[in-house]
Formats: structure tokens, C-alpha cells, sequence
């Protein structure tokens, strides 16, 4: 694990891409092949792999793991790539009142971009000052809103936010607290 192989793309799949490495197993259908899985191929997500990749493309890869049983290296792109997540943690702290754009509603809340490949979840209890049954009537897809971060946890890679507190609502606000 962790040495870094070089190829060209040979087949962009749904499920993921195939690439024929410069040096490397045995396969099949392409020898020499080395296999990425779409959540390996970028830290953000990916919504048609081809979008993402072409055949003919050169790419470096790491290493993950031989695959035994379809003879062929299993890589990642994702792996050399800074971790959007990890720098966002890095340079914006708990506390911190940004602007981002809603991305999806939810039932328990909605996801708000705040920084390019990091969504955060406005919990549906931080979305406004008085209680709501759903974010539909808030907000909408597409809204840019004002947020301050709850939480970013580095481990679970999730960020935390309160639209709640960027209104200038109390700290501790609950529902039912009656502000």
C-alpha cells in the first residue's frame, strides 16, 4: 500500500474505471489492469464517472490492495489528492459564521455547501427561530443562507452547522425552549 502507480484510463464504467498500468497484473479483459471505484476516484461527489475521467487519459494512482479474485490492482486517485474536509477543519473553526448554498433538502434538515466539495447539515431544529415540520417552507435548493459551524468532526467527516445562530438566535437554543 501507498506506492504510487502510473497508467491510462482503458474503460470509464458506471461502477467505476479500468486503467491498463504502465506495470501491473495480469487481467482478463485488460492487461495489466488496475480498477478505481467511483468513491476512489475524487474526495467530491461524483455524478457520471465519465465526467470525471476519459479513456486515454494518463493518471497516477495509489496502490490499495491486490484483488485476488478479479486479478487486478485496486487504486485510487482520491489517495493523492489533499483532503477538502481535513484543509476546511484546518482553517475554519467551531464558531465561525459562513455563507453557502443549499444543496438538498432532507426531512431531517438540509445540506448546505459551505466551501468547494464541503456540505454541511443544517439540522431542522437550527434552521429557523421557531419550529418547523419541514425545510420546504424555508428554504429551497439553490438559496444562499448565512450559517456558523457547530461541529466539524474530522473523524465521522461531517460538519455541523446552525442557521439558528447566524439570525443572531440564542447559543443553546432547543425546541420547545421558547425562544
Amino acid at each position: 500500500m501507498g506506492e504510487v502507480l502510473g497508467g491510462t484510463v482503458a474503460a470509464v464504467e458506471p461502477f467505476g474505471v479500468f486503467v491498463a498500468l504502465d506495470d501491473g497484473p495480469e487481467h482478463p479483459l485488460f492487461p495489466g489492469a488496475g480498477f478505481i471505484t467511483v468513491p476512489e476516484l475524487s474526495w467530491r461527489q461524483i455524478g457520471d464517472v465519465s465526467d470525471f475521467v476519459r479513456v486515454g487519459q494518463r493518471v497516477d494512482c495509489e496502490f490499495l490492495q491486490f484483488d485476488t479474485w478479479n486479478g487486478e490492482a485496486r487504486l485510487s486517485l482520491r489517495a493523492l489528492q489533499p483532503d477538502p474536509l481535513q484543509e476546511f477543519a484546518d482553517r475554519v473553526g467551531v464558531g465561525r459564521r459562513l455563507s453557502g448554498r443549499v444543496t438538498k433538502l432532507v426531512p431531517f434538515g438540509v445540506f448546505v455547501e459551505v466551501g468547494a466539495g464541503i456540505e454541511g447539515l443544517v439540522h431542522l431544529s437550527e434552521l429557523t427561530l421557531e419550529p418547523v415540520e419541514s425545510p420546504g417552507g424555508v428554504v429551497q435548493v439553490g438559496d444562499e443562507i448565512n450559517v456558523v459551524v457547530t461541529e466539524v468532526d474530522r473523524v465521522r467527516r461531517r460538519v455541523v452547522l446552525s442557521r439558528v445562530r447566524a439570525l443572531g438566535g440564542p447559543e443553546t437554543w432547543t425546541p420547545g425552549s421558547g425562544a
